[in-house]
């Protein structure tokens, strides 16, 4: 127990200047680009799921809780929202950096979420103007101001990154401290095998995960796969089906709880069978 402990400490706080040093420069390019983000979103048309899930990949902490507003307000369309949601990283970027992945790995898995997000949106997009006609919802006033839930400050970038770093760098400690407990009774050669011969399991599992709507998940989903317990397919599976706080924000600003269940419902059948096809063709990333 103690060694387990001991190194858990130890990898943690090897991470903290990485971990630093990338929410630093993310915090710059969340203040400096988020406006213009927001702004082109609106006017993106239909070329919004190309355009959402190409900006959903930029490390942003409050782009998909925008995006939940301007999909309320029906400024953006189900398909922009969906691209959003599904390519946005939340907190997986900046653990892959800090942990120093192969930049191969990192480009592979971002691209891979941009493009589903891309198609998912696309296919929605056409499957709700073949519903609904070329009729265009009306917009919604009241949803039209865009409201930030990151709770990022203003004009002070050192002092948010401190805050993500910290706040982050506690989730990995316990999760790391969790895992090698786990590794240290049951072995990670047993806890891998156990989920890569489930390979519809694992992204099940994952996609559930995923749809918590906090940080939280994106750092368990990226660390176990880091750790090798997860496969590429259900690491997906869980990336794609969270969207961050996203989600709930758009529970909150959108009144159509339906609604609301059903888009939930469909990122996580998105996350699930994109999953499964990458366990099944053994992709790796």
């Amino acid at each position: 127990m103690q060694d387990i402990i001991v190194d858990t400490l130890l990898d943690g706080i090897k991470l903290l200047p990485f971990l630093f040093v990338t929410y630093l420069a993310m915090e710059y390019i969340e203040h400096k680009t988020s406006r213009k983000t927001q702004l082109i979103m609106k006017k993106s048309g239909k070329w919004g799921p190309v355009i959402g899930g190409i900006l959903g990949i930029v490390p942003q902490c409050g782009f998909s809780t925008a995006a939940s507003n301007l999909y309320a307000g029906r400024i953006i369309t189900l398909g922009t929202l969906a691209a959003v949601f599904l390519s946005t990283s939340d907190e997986m970027l900046p653990i892959l950096i800090s942990q120093q992945a192969p930049s191969h790995t990192i480009i592979r898995v971002l691209a891979v979420k941009a493009v589903l997000g891309i198609l998912a949106g696309l296919m929605i997009d056409v499957l709700m103007q073949i519903k609904k006609g070329m009729a265009q919802e009306e917009l919604r006033i009241e949803h039209m101001c865009d409201h930030q839930h990151c709770h990022c400050e203003e004009g002070k970038i050192i002092k948010s990154a401190i805050r993500h770093t910290l706040q982050i760098f506690l989730f990995i400690i316990l999760i790391s401290f969790l895992l090698n407990l786990l590794i240290g009774f049951a072995g990670e050669d047993t806890l891998a095998a156990f989920i890569s011969e489930k390979p519809v399991l694992g992204p099940m599992v994952a996609g559930v995960i995923g749809l918590i709507p906090n940080c939280a998940s994106s750092v368990v989903l990226t660390q176990l796969y880091l750790e090798g317990v997860l496969g590429a397919g259900a690491m997906i599976s869980g990336l794609l089906a969270g969207s961050g706080v996203g989600l709930l924000v758009l529970c909150k600003v959108n009144d159509n709880l339906k609604e609301n269940v059903k888009i939930t419902l469909i990122l996580y059948a998105i996350g699930v069978v994109s999953g499964i096809v990458i366990e099944m063709t053994g992709l790796v990333f």
